[in-house]
């Protein structure tokens, strides 16, 4: 499989359990506040990877990049807590479609802190992503709740830790990106909670252990995906949150999307395939120059 099929692939995979991890930790902060579901979503996902650390004799921790490593926690504990508040204010499918500035952010960024070039196809998928988006949220129509200035917030510290992870992928794993990101976020939501500690009922508790699986399923695949494309490629997957959250919003928190969200979803969509059609189709040419060559 090239790398652009399985970047395609490994991007859809996260953006599912993505979307998975965010219904749980909806459903346990029902019991439990955003601090307590935080600090287990990445403690229990630290416990999750701890036997494969332990069997790599902590390599998989060496790094060169511990203060970025460390840089990335930082941003993400407020960026985490921020969105996951959200998820209380907001019907899923809301927050998923507000989140969508990432991408747009995330590849502006990419241009000037990656020196990434935006081709056309890309662009096309991310206005109309960005669009779809509009037709959603329909500022200016639709009263803008601090829910919403939460996910915008959070969207801006996330963009910055996306591009960040980027530059450290040259040269860390996936796995190493992963340890890192679950010990320091670990450690530094346990010190918020002390001051917020609520105890989860079992119920809960296995909640939060399934948001944490879907979390490490996340940031594997993403971190991975990262190291095979340019990171502006990933970004308009990135739209089909939306599909996955009103699916779930319905079957699970009895959500109904409204037209505007329909109509929004096909538009996201729209971009999706294009970008999709455009990386595969690229990757053939570039495959077939170099048989050429060699040839």
């Amino acid at each position: 499989m090239s790398n652009n099929k399985l970047a395609i692939f490994l991007i859809i995979i996260s953006v599912f359990f993505g979307t998975a991890m965010l219904s749980f930790l909806r459903i346990a902060q029902e019991d439990v506040n955003v601090y307590v579901a935080g600090f287990f979503r990445f403690f229990l996902g630290l416990i999750i990877i701890m036997p494969y650390i332990i069997k790599t004799n902590f390599v998989v921790l060496k790094t060169n990049h511990l203060k970025k490593h460390l840089l990335r926690a930082v941003l993400g504990l407020p960026a985490m807590l921020l969105y996951f508040s959200s998820l209380v204010l907001l019907p899923i499918e809301k927050v998923t479609a507000i989140s969508f500035v990432v991408p747009l952010m995330v590849t502006i960024l990419a241009v000037f802190f990656l020196g990434e070039k935006i081709y056309i196809y890309r662009t096309l998928a991310l206005v109309l992503g960005f669009g779809g988006m509009l037709v959603i949220i329909r500022p200016g129509y639709v009263d803008i709740s601090i829910g919403v200035y939460m996910i915008l917030f959070s969207a801006l510290l996330w963009s910055i830790n996306i591009i960040i992870t980027k530059k450290i992928s040259k040269d860390d794993s996936a796995i190493t990106i992963l340890a890192h990101q679950s010990i320091f976020m670990s450690l530094l939501s346990f010190i918020i909670v002390l001051f917020f500690w609520e105890m989860p009922s079992l119920k809960t508790f296995i909640y939060l252990i399934l948001a944490a699986i879907c979390g490490t399923v996340l940031h594997l695949t993403l971190n991975h995906a990262f190291k095979l494309v340019d990171v502006s490629m990933t970004q308009p997957y990135s739209f089909l949150n939306l599909v996955f959250a009103s699916i779930i919003g319905y079957f699970v928190f009895g959500e109904i999307p409204d037209l505007y969200t329909w109509i929004g979803a096909l538009i996201i969509f729209t971009g999706v395939l294009i970008i999709s059609y455009r990386e595969i189709k690229l990757d053939k040419e570039i495959i077939r120059k170099r048989v050429d060559i060699k040839s």
